[in-house]
C-alpha cells in the first residue's frame, strides 16, 4: 500500500532520506495534534498531502531558496506553507507567524518532533514582526490590497536568488477584481503547470517583487 506522502515523492524525486522521513511524519503529526486543536478541517485532514503540503510546495517549482535566506511565513495556521518548504530548504531559515496562540503552539511542536532546526513559530501579527526577509509567503490569509500593507516594509533591498526579493501569495479562483483593487501588478504562476491534479485547476502563485 502506498504512504500517502508518496504524491511528494513523484514530483520531488531528489528528497534525501531525511527529507522523506520528515515528510512522513507530518501524517501522524497533524492527525494527533488535529485531535487536539483543530488547525486542519475535519474533511480536509484526509487529503494533507494533496491540499496542504504539495499545495505549499508550489512554491518550490517556482523557485529555490537559497542558504541563508529568510523567509516569513504570515497567517502560517498550522505550519502552511512554512514547514514544507522548511523541510525541502533546510539550509534557509523560516519565521512563521499567526495571530492565533494555539496555531504557533502546533507548529514549533510539529518543527520539533520531526527535527526541523530553521523553524522559529511566533505568535503574533505580521505588522509587529522586526526585522528584513528576503520573501515573504502566505496563502490566503486576505485580500491583497489588506494584506500588502502588513508586509512591504520587511523585504531585503539586496536580492541573491534569480526569482526578485518579495512576496509569494498563494491564492485560487477568479483573482482579477482582487488584483484590481489592490493596484499591484503580480505575475500569476498557474500551478497546474507543475502539479496535474484537478486541485490545482484554479490555484495560483502570485509573485510580487518589492525593491
Amino acid at each position: 500500500m502506498k504512504k500517502p506522502s508518496e504524491l511528494i515523492y513523484g514530483y520531488f524525486p531528489n528528497l534525501t532520506n531525511l527529507q522523506k522521513q520528515q515528510f512522513d511524519a507530518l501524517d501522524d503529526c497533524y492527525r494527533d495534534w488535529n485531535s487536539q486543536i483543530n488547525v486542519i478541517s475535519r474533511k480536509d485532514i484526509d487529503s494533507l498531502y494533496l491540499r496542504h503540503v504539495l499545495h505549499s510546495l508550489a512554491i518550490a517549482k517556482y523557485i529555490e531558496f537559497k542558504a541563508g535566506e529568510r523567509v516569513l511565513d504570515v497567517g502560517t495556521g498550522g505550519g502552511f506553507p512554512g514547514i514544507p518548504l522548511a523541510i525541502l530548504f533546510p539550509e534557509t531559515e523560516f519565521v512563521l507567524v499567526d495571530s492565533i496562540g494555539k496555531k504557533i503552539k502546533v507548529v514549533n511542536e510539529v518543527a520539533n518532533s520531526i527535527g526541523l532546526k530553521n523553524v522559529k513559530g511566533i505568535h503574533a501579527r505580521a505588522e509587529s514582526i522586526e526585522g528584513k526577509f528576503n520573501f515573504i509567503v502566505s496563502r490566503a490569509v486576505t485580500q491583497l490590497k489588506d494584506f500588502y500593507p502588513w508586509v512591504r516594509n520587511k523585504v531585503k533591498k539586496d536580492s541573491i536568488n534569480a526569482v526578485p526579493n518579495g512576496i509569494l501569495y498563494l491564492k485560487g479562483g477568479d483573482l482579477a477584481q482582487e488584483i484590481k483593487e489592490s493596484g499591484l501588478k503580480p505575475e500569476l504562476i498557474p500551478i497546474s503547470a507543475y502539479f496535474s491534479e484537478d486541485f490545482f485547476e484554479t490555484k495560483y502563485i502570485l509573485h510580487i517583487p518589492i525593491t
